[in-house]
Order: C-alpha cells, then sequence, then structure tokens
C-alpha cells in the first residue's frame, strides 16, 4: 500500500504545482466546453477522496460537510473562493494523503460499504477505494490541465 499512498501525494503535488501563477480570475473560468473549474476540481479531490476513504468506511470525513455538498460527485461550480479559502483548499490537498496513510496504518478502516463507482468497478474494500481514488485524481489532474491551456 505504501505505493498508493506515495502516488496520491505525488498527483497532488502535481495538481498544486499546474495551479503555480494561476489568479483566482482563471481558477474560477469556466471555459467553453467545460462544465466545472480548476478551483472545483481541486475541492472535488479532496471532497472525493474523503468519501470514498472515510466515508464508506462509515467514518466522519475530514472536511466539512459544507465542502461536500458543495463538490461532490454531481455538483457545478456555485461558488468563488476567496484566496484564503483557496489556500485552506490546498492546505487540506496536501495534507490530507498523509492522514490517511496514518489511518490506514493506524487500523481505523476496520469496515466498509460496497460502492459500484460510475465506471463500474465495484470497491468492495479499503485498498480498492484508495487504488480507485488514485485513478481519479488522474482524470482529474488531465482535466485540470486541460483547463489551464484555455485560461
Amino acid at each position: 500500500m505504501k505505493a498508493q499512498f506515495d502516488i496520491l501525494r505525488t498527483s497532488r503535488n502535481l495538481v498544486l504545482k499546474e495551479l503555480e501563477g494561476l489568479t483566482l480570475e482563471q481558477i474560477h473560468e469556466i471555459p467553453t466546453g467545460f462544465k466545472n473549474n480548476i478551483a472545483w476540481n481541486v475541492a472535488h479531490l479532496v471532497v472525493t477522496q474523503q468519501l470514498l476513504n472515510y466515508k464508506l468506511a462509515g467514518l466522519d470525513c475530514l472536511c466539512s460537510d459544507e465542502l461536500i455538498e458543495d463538490y461532490k460527485k454531481g455538483t457545478l461550480p456555485s461558488k468563488t473562493f476567496t484566496e484564503e479559502e483557496f489556500e485552506e483548499i490546498k492546505d487540506l490537498l496536501l495534507g490530507l494523503p498523509d492522514t490517511l496513510e496514518e489511518d490506514y496504518k493506524a487500523g481505523i478502516f476496520e469496515s466498509f460499504k460496497e460502492y459500484p463507482t460510475s465506471t463500474g468497478f465495484v470497491l468492495t474494500t479499503i485498498e480498492s477505494a484508495i487504488s480507485f481514488n488514485n485513478f481519479h485524481e488522474g482524470i482529474h489532474y488531465g482535466i485540470i490541465r486541460s483547463i489551464k491551456k484555455i485560461v
């Protein structure tokens, strides 16, 4: 599993690197042909990892319920982050992988609710959820890079 946690940390560092030099206006711009923006994608990564790993294990998520409601699957950008708010999102993005690894090593993921993803892959264990989340993060990393080329 160490490799899975390393992949998650690496992908998130790549996302943060893509944000360098972008203005608040740029991260909130929704280009033609897209249904969301860079800010939404970043917050969505935080939320989805928490839902797939913690909620499906019957545990409390480590981000706010409001963030979950605004950025879970099926939502669209409805808010504009302030600089301070987006810094908090980036802190979660960077810090939560370490917490996940610590919690996994501590054995807190004792149960898991089976979940069929929209891709058809069925998550049955915390290990499958962690691996699937890495796949999901890669998709959104690609979307962020695509949007960045336009904004």
